[in-house]
């Protein structure tokens, strides 16, 4: 469906600052995804499979090598330590899991271990399978359907006008290919962006627009968490309220995607997180993200709970990559949280399994870089 407003109209919503008219904003925004998706949820979790090093400059990353930050580090994870933390994601309520790793691409041995890392996800749980990987050509995409992944994540990170400003070694179309290539492997595609960089209301309403004409099953928007050492370290916070108007407008101008909100919801949205979800989030990113930490998983389940929202995660979620826990679409009762049990085919036993999800304050180590501080563009300085 194309958007339900004009880029002239989002751009004098944008421009509200009044409580009350962003709380009638919220309203539009929550009609619209309750007529789209009714009470169906759809919450994620990640794990961060390979961390530190990149080698590419984007500004608002500690993981950058450019960055003078503390780098968290780590190889990629074996196969089973993915699953272990897959399983305690499904423990935890996910209905999703992504795999994340560093970088614009993967080796053939570390690609091979994601490959591994997503059938056994698939053998083992009941949960979506998503992953984030970087660049990838078709035949990449397709080897990660073979192997059981559903969804593949590749943003755009902001407007393709202030684009430059963000990052100088990954290009824009390079982005766009990603995403041409992983659909036509025949996967749904995760493409959405960062707020609060330093662009303008008519930037943010530019790629608002852009990712209207990608046409995503998924749009993630991330609010900037500042990171000390990185270019964007010394913003400050988005403002709460400014963070769900915009929220409410992207929904507007998205109205059929599965509209999340992932890093940085805690440090910008604080005590507004519900209006947030009610500005027409499907879901969050649940637990920690990649570097830094979230909420616990049962305090966003009952955000959205207490909004009349469903989180239960049914039987064929792992077969069916679109929301289906609406009341009354499937079949049966949804399992009990905390034991990761499923309705579906077990073809091994489950194990015994104390829930600790992805956490990078204890699972990541820290490496202090030496500035190497970050390219400049010779046309910017």
């Amino acid at each position: 469906m194309p958007p339900l407003i004009t880029r002239e109209h989002a751009l004098t919503l944008g421009a509200i600052e009044d409580h009350d008219e962003i709380e009638a904003l919220v309203e539009r925004a929550w009609q619209v995804r309750t007529e789209r998706f009714g009470q169906s949820t759809d919450l994620c979790s990640l794990v961060n499979a390979k961390s530190g090093g990149c080698a590419e400059d984007c500004g608002f990353c500690a993981q950058s090598r450019y960055a003078e930050a503390d780098t968290p580090m780590h190889a990629m994870m074996e196969p089973e330590q993915i699953l272990e933390h897959a399983r305690a994601a499904e423990a935890a309520g996910a209905h999703r899991f992504c795999m994340v790793t560093q970088g614009q691409g993967l080796s053939k041995r570390d690609f091979e271990k994601i490959l591994e890392g997503a059938r056994l996800v698939a053998e083992h749980t009941n949960l979506k399978r998503c992953a984030s990987v970087g660049h990838m050509s078709a035949e990449r995409a397709r080897s990660l359907k073979e192997a059981g992944i559903q969804r593949v994540h590749h943003n755009v990170e902001t407007a393709r006008s202030y684009y430059d400003e963000v990052s100088t070694t990954v290009r824009y179309e390079g982005r766009l290919r990603t995403i041409d290539a992983v659909r036509e492997a025949g996967l749904e595609t995760c493409v959405g962006g960062i707020l609060n960089l330093g662009e303008t209301p008519e930037q943010r309403v530019e790629m608002a627009f852009e990712l209207a004409s990608i046409d995503p099953t998924s749009v993630p928007i991330n609010l900037l968490n500042p990171r000390a050492g990185t270019k964007f370290g010394d913003r400050e916070p988005m403002d709460p309220w400014d963070a769900v108007k915009w929220l409410a407008i992207f929904r507007l101008i998205l109205p059929d995607a599965l509209f999340r909100v992932c890093g940085g919801r805690v440090e910008n949205l604080g005590e507004l997180q519900p209006l947030a979800v009610k500005a027409g989030l499907n879901g969050v990113m649940m637990g920690n993200f990649l570097t830094t930490l979230g909420s616990a998983p049962e305090e966003d389940r009952a955000m959205f709970e207490e909004l009349g929202l469903n989180v239960a995660r049914q039987a064929d979620n792992g077969a069916n990559p679109r929301p289906d826990n609406r009341d009354g679409w499937l079949t049966g009762e949804p399992p009990e949280y905390g034991d990761g049990a499923t309705d579906g085919p077990q073809p091994r036993e489950p194990q015994p399994l104390a829930v600790r999800l992805w956490d990078p304050s204890t699972q990541l180590r820290y490496r202090a870089k030496r500035n190497k501080g970050r390219v400049e563009d010779p046309c910017t300085t």
